[in-house]
C-alpha cells in the first residue's frame, strides 16, 4: 500500500520523534507528503478574553506557541535536509490534543497517521486519558502508532 500524506502529530516528548522518525521513512520511500502538527493543551482561560487575564498567563500561552513554531521550523528543515521535500507544518489551538489531530486529519486530507503512544495504564490512563487511543478509535484512515 502506498500512501500519498501523512499526518504526523508531535509534542515535546521523544516518542513523537520515534513516531517522527517511521513517518520520514515512509515519506522517503512512498514519496509523500508530510503534514506535522503540534496541539497545544487546552487553555485553561479558554473563553476569557485573552488580553484581560495576568500578564503571567498571556506571556505563558504566547512562549508555548513559540516554542511549537520553533520545533515545527526544526522538524520541517531536518525533514527537508534528509530528502522529504513536501512538509507543511500547522499548530492547532483550544481544542483537546485527539480533536486537533482528528480536525487536522480531516482538512488535509492525509491517508495514515503516525503518532507516538505513551503507553500509559491503570489509573494514569484513565486521569490523563490515552489521545492515541481516542484517534485510533476515532480515524478514518489507518493509525501507525510508535510506542514507547
Amino acid at each position: 500500500m502506498s500512501y500519498e500524506h501523512i499526518l504526523v502529530p508531535v509534542d515535546e516528548s521523544p516518542i513523537s520523534y520515534a513516531a517522527l522518525k517511521h513517518a520520514e521513512e515512509l515519506a522517503l520511500s512512498n514519496k509523500s507528503k508530510v503534514t506535522v502538527v503540534s496541539v497545544l493543551a487546552v487553555d485553561p482561560m479558554f473563553g476569557v478574553d485573552f488580553y484581560q487575564v495576568a500578564p503571567s498567563i498571556t506571556e505563558y500561552v504566547l512562549a508555548a506557541e513559540k516554542n511549537a513554531q520553533a520545533r515545527l521550523n526544526d522538524i520541517k528543515t531536518t525533514l527537508n535536509a534528509h530528502g522529504v521535500t513536501d512538509v507543511t507544518t500547522k499548530i492547532v489551538r483550544e481544542v483537546s490534543p485527539a480533536t486537533g489531530i482528528l480536525n487536522t486529519l480531516n482538512e488535509i486530507d492525509a491517508d495514515l497517521i503516525v503518532m507516538g503512544s505513551h503507553g500509559r495504564k491503570g489509573l494514569k490512563k484513565f486521569v490523563l486519558g490515552s489521545v492515541a487511543q481516542e484517534v485510533l478509535g476515532e480515524s478514518f484512515v489507518p493509525v501507525l502508532i510508535v510506542k514507547q
